[in-house]
C-alpha cells in the first residue's frame, strides 16, 4: 500500500475534526492521533540478510506522526545470530 493510500485511509477512519466527536479530547484535542497510532501500529520487524534490510520488492518503512512535532526516540533491537 502506498504511503498516500495509508494516509487517506487513516484520516477516514479517525478524522481530526470535529474534536467533539471524541470523549477523550480535553486539553490537547488529540484523541484522533491516539486512534491513528492504534490503527497503524507502533513497531516493525524486518529481517537483515548479509548486513542489509531484507525487504520484498514493494516493502518500505515509513513513520507516521499524528500528534505534532514532539521529541521522539527510536529503539532498535537486534535478535539472532
Amino acid at each position: 500500500m502506498q504511503r498516500e493510500d495509508s494516509r487517506y485511509r487513516v484520516r477516514k477512519l479517525a478524522p481530526e475534526k470535529p474534536h467533539s466527536q471524541y470523549r477523550h479530547n480535553g486539553g490537547e484535542d488529540n484523541a484522533d492521533a491516539h486512534l491513528k497510532r492504534t490503527i497503524m501500529g507502533r513497531e516493525v520487524v524486518v529481517a537483515i540478510t548479509k548486513g542489509r534490510l531484507d525487504f520484498g520488492p514493494w516493502e518500505q518503512i515509513f513513520y507516521g506522526e499524528f500528534d505534532g512535532r514532539r521529541r521522539k526516540r527510536v529503539l532498535v533491537k537486534i535478535i539472532g545470530e
